[in-house]
């Protein structure tokens, strides 16, 4: 099954629902950068929250996600936009907790005191940046806490990725249901209710849900209206054009030190782990076009 999530609202639009399976993705970024399990749990859960934020946008807009704890995981960052293109990495891969039920231990691994950034490019002069601390370090409740601080948006937020034990990711997404302006207090507590005791979003996924299901699953009932659909996939962005012009910004004296010095240069894409090699030849070309 592909990687999508879909937009929906439910309960005669006092509702708003994304729901997403990022399964491959996460798969994808394990595989890249080598993630331990409870490493790919908080990368993955960051992704799914990060594509879903993403199709909150519009156009070229995209936005950047930061969470930074005392854990030993460091920092997760992961970039997403409107067209469902995201990507993300972690300080340290090599990260695995787990409770005494096996369940990972992504609180362990992420912390409990720090916070979550996240800075939206939305095409203006300056970037609209915002952040709060993090709550829990489980990242669900953590990004739920940023909807209702900085969003002013009642929100609950789901998310989760289930790990084999050969680093197979066997499942990863999660959802975001927001109550709009004007919604009844009937509505609120039914879907407090829901939330409560629905099935975690693994254990749905694994199962062969797809998003639809998940609103589904959420709205206990067919009361819902799909708005669209979005495909998702770990794009980056990085060329060794870009990375060349990086060397370039470096300035004379510092690259003709690093041709002097190394005689080349390799540059590893933080994002997508993609390695990028320059020669004596290549940076002395650089520098004399300078």
């Amino acid at each position: 099954m592909k990687d999508y999530l879909v937009k929906a609202t439910a309960f005669n639009n006092q509702v708003r629902i994304y729901a997403a399976r990022v399964t491959n993705t996460v798969q994808d970024a394990q595989k890249r950068h080598g993630l331990w399990p409870t490493a790919s749990a908080a990368l993955g859960r960051t992704l799914a929250v990060g594509a879903m934020m993403g199709a909150m946008l519009k156009g070229n807009e995209n936005l950047r996600l930061k969470v930074t704890g005392d854990g030993p995981i460091g920092e997760i960052v992961v970039d997403a936009n409107a067209l469902g293109q995201i990507r993300g990495y972690v300080s340290n891969p090599e990260v695995h907790f787990q409770y005494p039920n096996g369940k990972l231990d992504v609180s362990a691994a992420v912390g409990t005191k720090g916070e979550i950034q996240v800075i939206k490019d939305l095409g203006m002069k300056e970037y609209f940046t915002s952040a709060v601390e993090i709550i829990s370090g489980e990242l669900g409740e953590d990004f739920t806490y940023y909807f209702a601080k900085s969003e002013q948006t009642p929100s609950s937020v789901g998310c989760g990725v289930l790990v084999d034990t050969d680093n197979k990711i066997l499942a990863a997404g999660g959802f975001i249901v927001q109550i709009m302006p004007g919604a009844t207090e009937e509505t609120i507590i039914k879907l407090e209710k829901t939330i409560a005791n629905i099935k975690s979003v693994t254990e749905m996924i694994h199962n062969g849900y797809g998003p639809e299901d998940m609103v589904k699953e959420i709205c206990c009932s067919d009361n819902f209206t799909i708005l669209s659909h979005l495909d998702i996939s770990f794009v980056c962005y990085c060329s060794k054009d870009r990375y060349a012009g990086g060397l370039v910004s470096l300035g004379k004296a510092e690259l003709n030190q690093i041709i002097t010095e190394d005689k080349g240069a390799e540059i590893v894409c933080h994002f997508c782990n993609e390695k990028y090699h320059f020669t004596e030849a290549e940076l002395n070309d650089l520098l004399s076009n300078m």
